[in-house]
């Protein structure tokens, strides 16, 4: 019995020399430690949040408060104010115990919770089921926050924007102090079939805004059936759109079909000609188009007198039978 627990002793204790020495033991489905996990996962107090503050055996000191514009609370019979932004509730309980410690009172008990936590807000809009404005108090990705918007509807096109408008709770990764670093207001565009596959899930901060968007459009006019908008639920070519626009009509120049793309950063658009006979017999490639893009489908002129002659002279048939004796 003995040997059996002296066994058990130096295998505790080797499995302690083996733990890393900050104590953390690393996961290996992310390569990040436990310690780090739960560090981070704790909630922080941002500067709109509203704080339920309770000094035991001391109910008049018990206080609901707004965190201040400058991070702090103000407390009863403190001269000072606490800084709240960036700690943790416990953290935030004994820094208030120690100030009250000092002067007030003898080994304080203090609790505080974070009731109305207002600084960890995400908004999702756009085509999404339920949009809104989210409350979330810990880490989320980009494919969470959509998922609790209930998800893109039939209406969604293909691309997603994620506004970085910045937040005041941001906080020093791992640190109990407000982040120095200016955040910049940002736009980033990615697309909506890669985040529902997990090809693309960053990481999201409070303050940021989803907009997943309605399907795009390009517009189809000129020589076809139909003109119109022609809506772009994934990648779109050329022929595509005018086989959208049911086709073109006779008398069509295939030789001339134009884009009119819109410069980046300017209000006129740039003209690219192709050849939509060449593409229909795969000697030229089937060009992808871009939202907004117009395409232009040309009468050939040739074609088109011909086919009016034509129309006249089958018109006029039935008044020629008519004047037969």
């Amino acid at each position: 019995m003995r040997a059996l627990i002296h066994l058990c002793l130096l295998c505790a204790g080797a499995f302690v020399f083996a733990l890393p020495a900050s104590g953390q033991i690393t996961d290996p489905a992310n390569g990040t430690t436990v310690g780090q996990v739960a560090k981070e996962d704790r909630y922080r107090i941002g500067f709109q949040d509203v704080l339920d503050i309770q000094v035991f055996r001391h109910g008049d000191l018990n206080k609901r408060v707004s965190v201040n514009p400058n991070g702090t609370v103000n407390l009863f019979r403190l001269k000072e104010p606490i800084v709240a932004v960036c700690k943790t509730e416990a953290e935030l309980a004994d820094a208030i115990a120690d100030a009250y410690s000092k002067d007030y009172l003898k080994n304080p008990e203090v609790n505080v919770q974070a009731v109305e936590q207002r600084s960890r807000a995400f908004a999702v809009i756009g085509a999404v089921e339920k949009p809104g404005q989210y409350m979330i108090n810990r880490r989320v990705r980009l494919l969470e926050l959509i998922a609790q918007a209930g998800g893109p509807t039939k209406e969604a096109g293909t691309r997603v924007l994620v506004a970085s408008t910045g937040s005041t709770s941001n906080c020093a990764l791992n640190e109990g102090v407000p982040s120095t670093a200016a955040v910049d207001r940002t736009f980033s565009a990615y697309v909506l079939k890669d985040i529902l596959e997990g090809k693309e899930n960053v990481m999201m901060r409070p303050g940021d805004i989803v907009s997943v968007l309605k399907a795009d459009i390009v517009y189809v006019y000129g020589n076809v059936i139909e003109q119109g908008l022609v809506e772009m639920r994934g990648p779109l070519t050329l022929t595509q759109a005018i086989a959208g626009a049911k086709g073109t009509k006779p008398a069509t120049d295939k030789s001339k079909v134009r884009i009119l793309r819109l410069v980046p950063g300017k209000t006129e658009r740039q003209e690219i000609v192709h050849n939509l006979k060449a593409i229909e017999t795969s000697k030229a490639p089937d060009p992808f188009l871009e939202p907004n893009d117009i395409v232009a489908v040309s009468i050939d002129k040739t074609k088109d007198i011909m086919n009016s002659i034509g129309q006249s002279l089958t018109n006029g048939i039935p008044s020629i039978f008519y004047r037969i004796p």
